[in-house]
């Protein structure tokens, strides 16, 4: 089978850590033949290492987009995501983006709307998905085991992990700080298990509380309080129009003792599910009159997401992407629910800056 062709659209830390190095592992499916970024030898890193030297090399995603390319991965910061995804859909590039989707809903409408006239795939990276037991929960909640879920928490919380490099504190090329980028996953953890992208309104608050501190004990160093303009704690409420609530919290340096990101817990009429951070999944209900507590193993085997795909959540996702492109399969992270997870970040951020609820109208 003819392998395809991929461009990858900014060559720092995630394409590096995640996206690169997964499309390596597929590599019988995939040749990676372009690579962009406006720092040049990042781009030349990358060809030398993930393209074998024999790919070409841009400074400009124009160039690239110039290609005879069959899809793109777009990993550059939050402001540029949609702008570069638009244009890619229009050259007639599928696209993998990564998350979040857009650095607001307005620009996320028009990824979608892209997509809708390019008639080509766009989905978005929320790896987490592909978790054994971001999975399991699903199916369970998918099959009724939790009744009628109304109310959940979206937890993205550290301690001390504030990132220091790129522009991750930079508010104007990312759109914000823990909400927009650890937040994110969270919460579209839970809209994607409780099946529930209705938002009604939302009331949200954003702190900057540790900024300005120095001796700070933070995983990557001590961060520059010049430079760090986004909030470091974000905390929102959202309602949805079936009347289920969620809560939002995700911070980067906050005073607790029990941190942890990429999770999510579901309190439903019948049952009720929290992922941990150590990857445990506990399901909690009443049974022959007696409450209960069960944790599945998820070391003891089980069914692979593909034959022969690798574990990883990372690899997974890029072999979704590939079998949707070859007509294989469906993608598992729609355009339109990744910009509902946009649309609620977009109002706890507008929330906290007004200090009255946000309330969604159709569009």
């Amino acid at each position: 089978m003819k392998k395809l062709k991929f461009g990858i659209i900014g060559c720092g830390g995630i394409a590096n850590c995640k996206h690169m190095p997964a499309y390596k592992k597929l590599s019988d499916d995939v040749e990676m033949c372009a690579f962009c970024d406006i720092i040049e030898e990042r781009a030349v890193k990358a060809n030398a290492e993930f393209g074998g030297g024999k790919g070409k090399v841009f400074t400009d995603y124009r160039d690239l987009l110039k290609e005879p390319l069959d899809a793109v991965c777009v990993c550059t910061p939050n402001c540029s995501h949609s702008e570069i995804t638009v244009a890619a859909l229009d050259a007639g590039k599928n696209v993998m983006c990564e998350k979040p989707m857009a650095i607001n809903y307005a620009e996320a409408q028009a990824m979608i709307a892209a997509q809708k006239r390019s008639g080509k795939l766009l989905t978005i990276g929320y790896q987490n998905r592909y978790r054994p037991e971001v999975q399991y929960m699903k199916a369970e909640a998918d099959k009724g085991v939790f009744g009628e879920v109304y109310f959940a928490r979206a937890k993205a919380i550290r301690r001390r992990a504030v990132p220091t490099w790129g522009v991750f504190l930079d508010e104007e090329k990312q759109g914000g700080g823990p909400l927009i980028d650890i937040g994110t996953h969270a919460l579209d953890l839970t809209l994607y298990t409780m099946n529930n992208y209705k938002p009604k309104y939302a009331v949200g608050t954003t702190y900057h509380k540790l900024n300005d501190q120095h001796d700070t004990a933070n995983a990557w160093g001590d961060w520059d309080p010049e430079k760090f303009t986004v909030e470091d704690s974000a905390f929102g409420f959202v309602v949805m129009e079936d009347g289920a609530t969620i809560s939002v919290d995700a911070s980067w340096a906050l005073n607790h003792d029990e941190p942890g990101e990429a999770q999510t817990m579901l309190c439903g009429t019948k049952a009720g599910a929290r992922i941990c951070d150590d990857g445990k999944l506990r399901i909690n209900g009443v049974n022959n009159g007696r409450q209960y507590i069960t944790t599945p193993d998820f070391g003891a085997g089980g069914v692979a997401f593909f034959d022969g795909a690798a574990a990883d959540p990372e690899v997974i996702e890029a072999q979704t992407f590939i079998n949707a492109m070859r007509g294989n399969g469906e993608l598992t992270v729609l355009p339109e629910q990744a910009a509902v997870v946009t649309r609620i970040l977009d109002a706890i951020y507008e929330s906290a800056k007004t200090g009255k609820p946000v309330f969604f109208e159709e569009k």
